[in-house]
C-alpha cells in the first residue's frame, strides 16, 4: 500500500492524463469514422476549459454544472460552425477546422478581461479526482460503443465508405455528420473541463494547432478500426515522453522516430482487428 501511495504521489497526473488525452482521441475517433478531417478538437477542449473554470471561479456553481457547462459550450460552437463547415470534405474541411482553432485561439488571446489573455487563467479549483475522469471515460466508452452498434453508427460507416451511395439509400447524410462532429466536440469540452480543474492553470497556448496535431495522431496512432485504438494511442503518447526521460535532450528525436516507425510498419495502428484475424486464421490452421 505504502509502494502505491508514492507511486501515485509521482504520477497521479500522468495517469489522469492519460484519461483525458483518452478523451480527447475518442473525440476525434468519433468525426473520423464519419468521414470527417474534422481538426478543431483542440479549440472545443479549450472552449470546454475556459468554459468550466470560469463558471467554477466567477459563478462558484457546483463542479457537476461546471463540467457540463464545458461540454454545452463546445457544442453550441460545433452546431454554428458545422452549418458552413461541413459542407466541405477532406483537406479543405481540416483547413477550415484549423482556421477556427486560429480563431478561438487569437480570442482568448484578446479577451483579457474575462479569459486572462496571454497570461491565462491562474488558481482554477483543483477539483478533477480519479474517479471523475475514470468514470467519464467509461462512460465515454459506453455511449460511442452503443452508438457504434446502433443504426445511426451503421449510418455513420456507409457515409465513411461513400456518402453519395450513403445519400441515395436514404441516409440523411448532413445531419449524421453533424451530430457526429457536436459530439465529438461535446467529449473535447469534457476532457478540457476536467483538465482545467486539474493542472489549476490554463493558457491559450495550450489550445493551438500543435495539440490539435497531438489529438490527432493518438487516433491515428492506436487505430481507428475500433474503440480500443484512440486509448492505446492516448496512452503511448503520454507515457513515452515519460518513459524516455532519461534521454535527455535526445528525447524528443527518439520519441518521434519511434512514432515514424510504428505508422510506416503498421499503416492501419496499433488497433487493427483485421490484422488480429488474420492472426487468428493462421493460428488455426
Amino acid at each position: 500500500m505504502a509502494g502505491f501511495e508514492e507511486f501515485w504521489a509521482v504520477y497521479s497526473n500522468l495517469v489522469l492524463g492519460i484519461g483525458i488525452n483518452a478523451l480527447l482521441a475518442l473525440s476525434i475517433w468519433l468525426t473520423l469514422a464519419c468521414g470527417l478531417l474534422a481538426l478543431a478538437n483542440a479549440a472545443f477542449m479549450g472552449i470546454g476549459a475556459y468554459t468550466a473554470a470560469l463558471i467554477t471561479m466567477n459563478l462558484g456553481w457546483p463542479f457537476p454544472l461546471a463540467l457540463a457547462g464545458g461540454m454545452a459550450m463546445p457544442v453550441l460552437a460545433a452546431l454554428v460552425i458545422g452549418v458552413p463547415t461541413l459542407r466541405l470534405s477532406g483537406v479543405y474541411l481540416a483547413m477550415a477546422t484549423l482556421a477556427f482553432g486560429e480563431v478561438v485561439r487569437v480570442g482568448l488571446l484578446n479577451a483579457e478581461g474575462l479569459t486572462g489573455g496571454a497570461l491565462g487563467l491562474n488558481g482554477i479549483p483543483q477539483l478533477t479526482q480519479w474517479w471523475h475522469v475514470a468514470l467519464a471515460l467509461v462512460l465515454t466508452l459506453a455511449v460511442l460503443w452503443r452508438l457504434r452498434r446502433s443504426r445511426v453508427g451503421r449510418a455513420f460507416e456507409a457515409i465513411d465508405g461513400d456518402a453519395v451511395a450513403a445519400s441515395l439509400m436514404g441516409i440523411a447524410v448532413d445531419a449524421h455528420k453533424m451530430l457526429a462532429f457536436a459530439l465529438g466536440a461535446g467529449i473535447a469540452g469534457l476532457a478540457g473541463a476536467l483538465n482545467a480543474h486539474l493542472t489549476f492553470f490554463i493558457g491559450p497556448s495550450e489550445y493551438g494547432f500543435d495539440r490539435g496535431v497531438e489529438i490527432l495522431t493518438m487516433a491515428i496512432l492506436g487505430g481507428i478500426g475500433g474503440l480500443p485504438g484512440p486509448v492505446l494511442g492516448a496512452f503511448i503518447i503520454t507515457v513515452l515522453p515519460e518513459a524516455l526521460r532519461d534521454f535527455g535532450n535526445a528525447r524528443t528525436m527518439v520519441n518521434g522516430l519511434i512514432l515514424v516507425m510504428i505508422v510506416l510498419f503498421l499503416p492501419a495502428g496499433l488497433w487493427d482487428p483485421r490484422r488480429f484475424k488474420g492472426w487468428l486464421r493462421r493460428g488455426a490452421r
